[in-house]
């Protein structure tokens, strides 16, 4: 049984940074594709960042050279280093697995999910 489990959300100044974790259990985040994404109220949920089992990154144009994503596996975990933050950044973030995808960034590639964490930047 597969779960994700997100943390790290919060309330932050435009400017400010925060990091989010996800803690997986049931996968070996050594094995699998993981994925950063978020929803704002009304809008379609998008790709944030991603990481291949090798380590390869990706990230939508929005947040490049503002996020950062990163893993241990030894802890499995999947980090979302945030920093400059702006109101656009405001939403819901969730982080995703699946074994394997052509296209980190592809929410309909995944197929496992965690419950999201609120980030709000006023």
């Amino acid at each position: 049984h597969v779960q994700l489990v997100e943390s790290g959300g919060g309330s932050v100044q435009a400017g400010g940074s925060l990091t989010l974790s996800c803690v997986g259990s049931g996968l070996s985040y050594d094995k699998y594709y993981l994925g950063w994404f978020r929803q704002a109220p009304g809008q379609q949920r998008e790709g944030v960042a991603g990481i291949t089992d090798r380590g390869a990154t990706k990230y939508t144009d929005s947040v490049k050279g503002r996020f950062t994503i990163s893993k241990d596996n030894a802890k499995n975990t999947v980090y979302l280093q945030m920093s400059s933050l702006k109101l656009e950044d405001t939403g819901m973030y969730y982080c995703a697995a699946v074994w394997w995808t052509t296209d980190t960034l592809r929410s309909e590639n995944y197929k496992w999910w965690g419950q999201g964490t609120q980030v709000t930047v006023s």
